[in-house]
């Protein structure tokens, strides 16, 4: 669970820029400015161990160097000794005495002004402080070097620098920065031809971005660095890169492969005689069998582990070892011993200020009071562990995909809820749930609102989410599915949340995915496919060609409909609750592709012929649109955006075919609202950011990417043949950058309802209009029929430009279909859903 710091911290280690490459280029770089021409033999003999990796010989042969300059009376020969005897020291994990000889290094070289030997000591001293835990000393002395890495203008220390600065940024989990760092350290490394620095900025790179969850995205980089480890014959790089590829298997969850890469890893440490890495090792192997269910064994590693802590004196390696044992003993139901465990971890997390393991140790305190049915200790544990999340979290900034998959990582806001409810705190429950619900959405919608994010929910904003009901005019239902069960919190206005749970015998996600199959149980006649994804869910592409007169419902295996399985699950328990017009729905996960107008009732009506339906992602988003003053987005005018031209456009490789079903679509919308739309070469990514910001409807009819909210627009004119990809795809930075002010975006492209289901929700790109600013959204769960679409949108539009809101012009739209007789089968007429606030737009008819 905690292995991640301890393969980390190898890596990050081995990013230094004191590591023997860049050492020995410095070496040869000043030795003829410091009494070196005639290079001696214990200086020489040092070198050569310390590029075998043999600290022991090099330390020795260091000693005599220093013994001979201090005979010879050379400060600067003796300054330069000082400072690889440090190295020596450090690589033997002896940072006390590294420190101490770093110091009389720099003494020596503020004597005799040479700024050169100046900022190698303080990179040492900083290496060694950050060693030692204390990452806020080692930033201090890293900044002194880059200083004067940058008034002398030595690239390869400046670039050295930048890694140690994001090593120790990463060390304060701070990995925004790490990130910015380790990509400075690249870029120089790149530009002097040093391939090792190249190697260790790949290293940081990876483990940072393992840190964030993105465990494909580091294996690309630590798979770079050990390419370049085995190119120069670096051993101790090439043991780190096997590290951290072990880990990042490790989050996988192939235990298997990881246990290949730390094996390896701890094969070279031991060749090398590198204690601290092989420390390490032994924690990374402890958590991989504990995996696999061999305790005994994952036990005696992390043991080996903590005695090789204490004898070098590593405090962050000795508290994940404390950690690791404490997750070991709670495997074998021994709470009491895996809480001494997790104790002595946590004190020291907080003594060397790892914010990382601090929140991970109070997450696995919570879970084995809680093992204990001490509920009210294991409850004041998860809320330290969301605190110092939120911290961390707070310190990614504007960084949207790295919130997604810091968050996506967290479990622990669901174990607070859970034990809130075993202590009847259902109020407490629902505001837990909600506090850990579309969390970077909200970052985005607060900037686009004005309203100022904070490290974590104050007093006032979780008081706003309680006293809800003032503002919303619907009844609400909050879902949280979670531990084989459905809660339901539902709220009408002006009275108390009123919470109720449903054991489930099935996910939702199988649910939904059975319903799906019997909903697309043919392919369209005509549909045009509007998708950048491969939909990995989507159903439809899997079943029989039959034509539209051939259509048959899938039968399943049972009798049950599971229309009706849905609604007997997510409905009939808050059914005599609904009583009004409009149901707003707070889905989590999975539920938010639940089709709920097609869920069929005890009375075989579907449940859109009753209530209009609307989904929110959370309570917050709902507070922030109900608060919006209306005069916030635009008031008039309308975006139709259809088939763009798109014949020379290369998108990740792939051609893709024109939309004429789309154009048509557009262009009959644009008659119902006498507006021209934008279509073929017309529709230029410059012409539509250029509107963007100045109408009240966007509908766009086009390839889109539920995934990763990109459309594909005609090129910008001028632009080179093929055009460039930043010339002709719409993203959401691009959206963000034109300050979206649309009151209602329709998305009529292929599952713009979709996404990846992340802990943060459903992202995908109606999502990401959402956080762009705009107030509603209407997207599609699957494609459907051409012919269906065009009549679907002629009716919602008939119903809107009438005055009626969007919610109920879908409602209205529905219904037609519902009731005609070409188009009343379910993939017709449900697959539109509004998502956010329901708005009424203002066509000037």
């Amino acid at each position: 669970m905690l292995n991640r710091i301890v393969s980390c911290s190898d890596g990050i280690k081995n990013s230094s820029p004191l590591d023997k490459g860049a050492l020995i280029k410095s070496f040869r770089k000043t030795e003829g400015k410091h009494g070196l021409n005639n290079k001696t033999s214990s200086y020489n003999l040092g070198i050569a161990a310390y590029k075998r990796c043999d600290f022991t010989s090099a330390r020795n042969y260091f000693e005599s160097e220093l013994n001979e300059a201090k005979q010879a009376g050379n400060m600067d020969r003796e300054s330069i000794a000082y400072t690889n005897l440090g190295n020596a020291y450090h690589h033997l994990a002896d940072y006390k005495k590294a420190i101490a000889v770093y110091q009389q290094s720099l003494s020596i070289a503020k004597e005799t002004g040479n700024k050169g030997p100046e900022g190698k000591a303080y990179a040492g001293l900083g290496c060694a402080y950050r060693s030692l835990g204390d990452y806020k000393k080692a930033i201090e002395f890293h900044q002194q070097s880059l200083s004067i890495a940058r008034d002398i203008g030595n690239k390869g220390s400046e670039g050295g620098a930048y890694g140690n600065l994001g090593s120790a940024y990463y060390s304060l989990s701070d990995y925004k920065k790490a990130i910015e760092f380790y990509q400075q350290f690249r870029t120089i490394a790149k530009e002097i031809g040093d391939k090792g620095s190249e190697g260790k900025a790949y290293t940081g790179l990876g483990i940072a971005y393992d840190s964030l969850g993105d465990y494909k995205k580091a294996i690309e980089f630590h798979q770079q660095s050990l390419s370049i480890a085995k190119e120069i014959g670096d051993k101790g790089s090439e043991g780190a890169a096997y590290t951290n590829l072990g880990h990042a298997y490790y989050s996988l969850v192939d235990y298997k492969k990881a246990i290949e890469f730390h094996q390896q890893s701890l094969s070279i440490a031991k060749e090398i005689g590198k204690k601290g890495s092989e420390g390490k090792t032994y924690t990374n192997l402890g958590s991989a069998y504990r995996c696999l269910g061999d305790y005994k064994k994952a036990i005696e590693f992390h043991q080996q582990s903590l005695s090789i802590a204490k004898e070098i004196g590593d405090k962050g390696l000795e508290g994940a070892s404390y950690t690791n044992l404490g997750i070991a003993y709670d495997c074998l139901d021994d709470y009491k011993k895996a809480i001494e465990f997790h104790q002595q971890s946590l004190s020291i997390a907080k003594e060397i200020g790892d914010k990382y393991v601090e929140q991970k140790t109070y997450n696995s305190l919570g879970c084995s009071f809680q093992q204990l049915h001490d509920f009210r200790k294991a409850e004041k544990c998860y809320e330290s562990s969301i605190k110092v999340f939120e911290e961390l979290r707070f310190l990614l900034q504007e960084k949207d995909e790295w919130k997604i998959s810091f968050r996506d990582k967290l479990e622990t806001y669901s174990y607070l809820w859970i034990v809130q409810l075993l202590q009847s705190k259902t109020k407490e429950a629902l505001l837990t749930a909600e506090r850990g619900r579309a969390q970077a959405l909200t970052d985005l919608m607060e900037s686009q609102y004005g309203a100022k994010s904070t490290p974590s929910p104050s007093k006032e904003q979780m008081k706003k989410i309680t006293n809800i009901s003032n503002l919303i005019s619907s009844p609400t239902t909050f879902l949280v599915e979670a531990f084989e069960s459905l809660h339901f919190w539902v709220l009408h206005k002006g009275q108390e949340w009123q919470y109720m749970y449903k054991e489930l015998s099935y996910t939702l996600k199988d649910m939904t995915d059975k319903a799906y199959n019997q909903i697309l149980g043919t392919k369209p006649a005509r549909c045009e496919d509007r998708s950048l994804d491969d939909p990995e869910d989507e159903t439809v592409e899997e079943l029989s060609d039959r034509g539209r007169d051939e259509r048959e419902l899938t039968s399943l295996q049972g009798d049950e409909d599971p229309l009706k399985e849905l609604y007997d699950v997510v409905i009939a328990p808050i059914s005599h609750l609904i009583r009004d017009e409009e149901l707003i729905i707070v889905p989590d996960g999975s539920s938010f592709l639940i089709p709920y107008a097609a869920l069929v009732g005890q009375t075989s009506r579907y449940l859109s012929e009753t209530p209009r339906i609307r989904l929110a992602p959370s309570l917050t988003s709902l507070r922030l649109l109900t608060e919006c003053p209306e005069g916030r987005h635009s008031t008039s005018g309308a975006l139709l955006v259809g088939d763009p031209w798109i014949k020379t456009v290369r998108f990740k490789g792939n051609k893709f075919s024109q939309l004429p079903g789309a154009e048509e679509e557009v262009k009959m919308i644009g008659q119902i609202l006498n507006v021209e739309p934008l279509t073929g070469k017309n529709a230029t990514k410059d012409q539509v950011l250029s509107r963007l910001n100045s109408v009240s409807l966007v509908h766009i009819a086009a390839h889109g990417s539920a995934e990763r909210g990109e459309i594909l627009l005609s090129p910008n004119l001028g632009k080179s043949e093929p055009p460039d990809e930043k010339d002709f795809l719409l993203t959401m930075a691009d959206v963000l950058k034109a300050e979206l002010d649309a009151k209602l975006v329709v998305l009529s492209c292929c599952h713009s309802g979709r996404g990846k289901i992340k802990a943060e929700g459903v992202v995908g790109i109606a999502r990401a209009f959402l956080g762009a600013g705009a107030r509603s959204v209407i997207a599609s769960l699957w494609a459907i029929d051409d012919d269906a679409t065009l009549v679907f949108m002629r009716h919602f539009y008939e119903h809107l430009v009438k005055g009626k809101s969007a919610g109920n012009s879908l409602h209205q739209a529905m219904k037609w279909m519902r009731e005609s007789d070409d188009f009343n089968a379910v993939m017709d007429w449900a697959p539109f859903v509004l998502i956010g606030d329901d708005v009424t737009l203002n066509f000037g008819q």
